[in-house]
Order: C-alpha cells, then structure tokens, then sequence
C-alpha cells in the first residue's frame, strides 16, 4: 500500500513543487515553481520560525515588555529571527484631529550601544484621548524642540494651548503659542511616560537591554507609539 503525501509551499500555498537539492543538514529543498521561493518539506515540524502566526506572537511580546532573547527563549528561535521581525515593520502614526485642546509636551531620555550615547526622544501628547501627535528624535537643546514645533505646523496641527515644564528649551520654541509652564500641567505625558518604561524593554530603568543601533531603537517605540495612539489591542490582533 502506497500513501501519497501531496505538499503545500507555505508561502503562497503552491502545489506545483519540484526537488531542489539538500541543505548542509541533509534535508530536502523544494523549490515552488508558482512564485520561484524554496523551502524544506518537513519545515512545519522542526524550523518555527517560519510558523504564521509566529509574527504577531513576536510583536505582542515586545508591546508587553519581554526582551529579545526571552522571545528567542520562549518561542524557541534564534535572536536574528526575533530582530528582524520588528526591523521589517513599517508602523507609523498618523494625528487623528487637526485641532486640540491642550498637548502636553516632554522629554524622554534613552541610550543606544552604550550608556554615554545618550538620545532623546521628545514627543507630544494629548491627555484627552491618550495620543502621541507627533514626536522626533535627537539632542536636549533648542534645535529639537524646535523641530517638533515645526513637525506639528507641517501637519496642520493646532491648539489651544502648550503645556510643558520649565526647561529653557521649550520655553524658547513655544513662546508665541499659548505656553502653560508647570509640572502640574504635565501630569498625562508624565504618566505615559512610565508607559512607555512598562511597554518597551529597551526603556526599562536599571535594564541591561539596549540597542546597539539606532534602526533598531527607533522600530521598537514606533511598535508601542503605534500600539498606544491606535488603541491596538494585543490579544484581538494575535486572534487575527
């Protein structure tokens, strides 16, 4: 008695396969012939990092503060497999009014391959409804929170008010708006601000996660600013 096993390239669900050699392993490689990738036919039992559902696992994760190497743990696949899945996201945001109240703006200090290198990331926020609006990255002085300024005249966005503390730098870039100083006046983004702690590994105090490049700083808190202003629930997108 004969049993024919008829395979599906997991990919684009081709069944038009052919025999493309083995790997060093000794496995053998397909090749399918509708959309030209290659794969190994028994894949889907030893190699999870081709698993569909893999991915949103992946990005639930680092929206819930596990670090890289815990996921390459628990997942059971390697470190460059977890990092190239946030590395090949595109999230962005997009503001959802053209006008508000009141926006809160702050600084938020991190490092990247070392704690001397120092950046900072300065963002604003509106309490109301819990959005990042716009946000930019670079040093503490004048010339960032200037480029926020200017980030949110580019977008159309408006406002009633600012609300910042007392640092020097934006108290300068937002002079002529309607500029609220006081740490009383910040208390939502302060609170978001711990948030972002919870949200993003690489945020923790007293961690020892890091990134070593910029590319792979700026991926992750796109994922949690993405994560937070769209109102993305975790449990329904790992569902989908």
């Amino acid at each position: 008695m004969k049993i024919k096993i008829e395979l599906y390239f997991p990919h684009c669900q081709g069944t038009k396969l052919k025999k493309n050699g083995r790997k060093h392993s000794g496995k053998q490689n397909y090749l399918c012939k509708k959309c030209g990738r290659q794969f190994i036919g028994d894949h889907a039992l030893d190699y999870k990092g081709c698993h569909s559902s893999l991915i949103k696992r992946i990005l639930l994760m680092m929206v819930c503060g596990i670090g890289v190497r815990d996921i390459s743990v628990i997942e059971g696949i390697s470190v460059v497999k977890v990092l190239s899945v946030p590395v090949k996201s595109s999230y962005r945001i997009t503001p959802k009014c053209h006008h508000y109240a009141s926006l809160e703006i702050d600084e938020f200090r991190i490092y990247v391959g070392k704690k001397k290198n120092k950046v900072r990331l300065i963002y604003a926020y509106d309490r109301e409804t819990g959005e990042i609006v716009s946000y930019v990255w670079g040093k503490r002085d004048l010339k960032t929170a200037g480029k926020l300024r200017k980030n949110l005249l580019a977008a159309g966005i408006s406002y009633d008010c600012i609300c910042t503390d007392n640092w020097e730098s934006f108290i300068i870039a937002f002079q002529s708006n309607n500029h609220i100083i006081g740490k009383k006046h910040t208390v939502g983004i302060e609170g978001n601000n711990c948030r972002l702690r919870h949200c993003i590994r690489r945020a923790f105090r007293k961690t020892c996660c890091f990134s070593k490049i910029m590319r792979n700083l700026l991926k992750a808190f796109n994922l949690a600013f993405f994560y937070i202003t769209s109102c993305y629930t975790p449990i329904a997108y790992l569902i989908l």
